[in-house]
């Protein structure tokens, strides 16, 4: 348990385990013990991994819950997730099972949130630039894509590393995603930012640092890119519906309409007057290349426009002190 302002909070870990049976009982001990309950969730893991925690873990705080089949990380945490709000654990973290996460820092994480100023919290390996050598380059590369295209797809363009999978959450926000939506492999991560964002959740990146070992990961950056890609577009689309045309409409929905609707319009007329000058061999009249030239740049100016305001409309105001029914009035 973690108090603060003599309030009592119930502390949660949920480490999903697949293969990790070299690293699973460091990173159990290395938790700290304000933490109240630790599920260990062996999917489907051919190693067995949760038997072997049963077998040689003695921590009372210690729970296994075994998938019959694989459901993927995302299905591990939705378990872990469900285990978490039946013990009433009032913050849940998400920790891997393979020893590149510091439990140490699960303070760190969980302050945030504790303090008010955060519904959601997640690690961030870029943060420090000294440190970023010592990661593996093609991660590099990989991650920098994957966080701009998450930038578009969830609406939070201050994060990076959107796939840290060292996270925290409140659980009167958790409460309030729809967990049986939640993709259920590796895109795990990225589609809960999305989820967030569409409750109007503020999420903080929290910097770390990860400890790079004799650990495979079991995400392929090219299949990444290409999978996640078609994902992100799947949410930036619906993203873009929910929060400016179903839940609001506002200058930046207008912007979201004729920003496209120019370009396009002038794309198409120069274009068909391209031709037709080519056609027939004579030059278009400076006005013709106006009336094409100017829905274009007019265009452009209401798409940036829309993305500067989409830039400001991230969330700001946290969620669970809202929806609290014990915090008092003042």
């Amino acid at each position: 348990m973690e108090t603060c302002n003599n309030i009592i909070w119930k502390i949660a870990v949920v480490i999903p385990c697949y293969n990790e049976k070299d690293h699973i009982l460091d990173v159990i001990n290395n938790i700290p013990g304000n933490v109240d309950h630790i599920f260990c969730i062996d999917d489907a893991c051919p190693e067995q991994t949760g038997q072997y925690v049963k077998d040689n873990c003695q921590d009372p705080r210690v729970h296994v819950i075994q998938h019959s089949t694989n459901q993927g990380v995302g299905g591990a945490m939705i378990t872990g997730y469900r285990a978490s709000l039946e013990v009433s654990a009032d913050i849940v973290l998400k920790i891997d099972g393979d020893g590149q996460m510091d439990p140490e820092l699960i303070p760190r994480f969980i302050n945030p949130i504790i303090s008010g100023h955060s519904d959601y919290t997640k690690g961030n390996r870029f943060f420090d630039v000294e440190k970023i050598s010592t990661m593996p380059k093609i991660r590099i590369l990989g991650n920098a894509a994957l966080s701009f295209m998450n930038k578009l797809s969830t609406g939070y363009w201050q994060l990076f590393d959107p796939n840290n999978g060292y996270t925290a959450i409140h659980a009167n926000v958790l409460n309030l995603l729809p967990l049986n939506k939640i993709h259920k492999g590796y895109f795990f991560e990225s589609d809960i930012l999305f989820r967030l964002n569409i409750i109007r959740a503020v999420v903080t990146d929290i910097p770390m640092n990860s400890s790079y070992g004799n650990e495979s990961s079991h995400l392929s950056i090219g299949k990444a890119l290409f999978t996640f890609s078609l994902n992100h577009t799947k949410n930036f689309i619906k993203r873009l519906v929910y929060n400016y045309f179903l839940r609001d409409f506002s200058i930046g929905s207008i912007e979201l309409v004729l920003g496209p609707i120019m370009i396009l319009f002038g794309i198409i007329f120069g274009s068909i007057k391209w031709i037709e000058s080519v056609q027939a061999t004579v030059e278009a009249t400076a006005g013709t290349v106006m009336l094409a030239a100017l829905p274009v740049i007019v265009g452009l100016q209401l798409a940036l426009s829309a993305l500067s305001y989409d830039i400001d409309n991230a969330p700001r105001i946290p969620l669970h002190p809202l929806l609290d029914h014990e915090t008092p009035f003042t």
